[in-house]
């Protein structure tokens, strides 16, 4: 569906240049939910703007390619690269950005913002009959067409969230871009919009990629993830693999601090920070926290050894640890 072949991207900042993303290369696949994890600043944002083709400066895409692949119902298939993807925006690809109060208009209704993204897709019907289809639509996703008339201040942040997911699946497009749609809302809130976000994907049977710093997001909804550290893909594979078999330090360190039932000993954070994005440094770039580091490890960049079935991680450790038979932990 959605292809980045060594993609790299940065902000232009005039004097100086901030390598948000650096040469990441994965695929998301057809009827498949794709988490991307990290810390906050690690890229995951960015590396979404890129997939999504919403390039403007201060950002541009520096090396690499980026490819999506959309075949029609008579079997024809159409390819978008970087610069050709935003054609495409809507009907068959979406984007749910961050933070739904900031990215609708605070002084138009509901009804009159789904029109404007959708009206040019349905220039044959008339207001009054796509009204009806969109009512329709927020019913099967248990939404009252009420919040139609209403402005995006009446509604919840969690009712805000539903209705900028509803906007991005009308069209039923082959791929959706959340990030961090669960973000600064409570426990009860965000189960109720993962438990959205699987329904629409079930029943529409497209992929979505959803960024989230949160583990337990991917534990619940996602099929593969990547995880992300300092503009890098550090480690892809199956969501189950990854949890209980995970391979890079920083992967291993990420799920070790999620609280476990029955688990009561005090949590610990990762130790330092991650480094500048202006100035990466040399080697592994989780090299400065990890406890497991060498001396190759500051001055040489990791390759991606193949840790499992469909899985991938980038580490120096692994190379030794693959010709011995060993894993982490062993």
């Amino acid at each position: 569906m959605l292809r980045l072949n060594h993609v790299s991207a940065q902000y232009n900042m005039l004097d100086e240049y901030v390598k948000a993303v650096d040469h990441v290369d994965f695929e998301v696949r057809k009827n498949e939910i794709f988490g991307i994890a990290g810390e906050s600043g690690c890229g995951k944002s960015t590396l979404l703007k890129v997939m999504y083709d919403l390039i403007a400066y201060p950002l541009e895409i520096s090396e690499g390619s980026v490819e999506l692949h959309s075949t029609d119902k008579q079997g024809k298939t159409t390819v978008y690269t970087n610069g050709e993807i935003h054609k495409s925006w809507w009907k068959v690809i979406s984007y749910v950005p961050q933070g739904a109060m900031h990215v609708m208009n605070p002084v138009t209704k509901i009804k009159s913002q789904f029109f404007d993204a959708i009206s040019k897709y349905h220039d044959k019907k008339s207001k009054k009959e796509l009204e009806a289809e969109i009512a329709g639509y927020l019913k099967e996703l248990e939404l009252s067409p009420e919040v139609l008339n209403a402005y995006p201040h009446q509604l919840s942040g969690g009712m805000r969230q539903r209705v900028l997911i509803a906007l991005a699946t009308f069209l039923h497009p082959d791929i959706v871009l959340a990030d961090e749609p669960t973000t600064a809302l409570d426990v009860v809130v965000q189960r109720g919009i993962l438990t959205m976000l699987s329904k629409v994907q079930k029943k529409m049977k497209n992929s979505m990629v959803i960024v989230s710093h949160d583990m337990g997001v991917h534990y619940q909804i996602t099929n593969r993830m990547g995880i992300m550290y300092a503009g890098q893909m550090i480690e892809v594979g199956p969501t189950e693999q990854i949890f209980n078999n995970p391979q890079h330090p920083y992967t291993k360190m990420l799920i070790n601090a999620l609280p476990k039932v029955g688990d009561n000993s005090q949590k610990e954070g990762i130790p330092g920070t991650p480094p500048s994005l202006k100035n990466p440094p040399a080697g592994c770039r989780f090299a400065a926290r990890c406890p497991l580091a060498e001396d190759i490890c500051r001055t040489q960049e990791p390759a991606q050894f193949n840790v499992g079935e469909d899985h991938y991680a980038s580490c120096h450790l692994l190379n030794d640890w693959i010709v011995e038979g060993k894993r982490h932990g062993a």
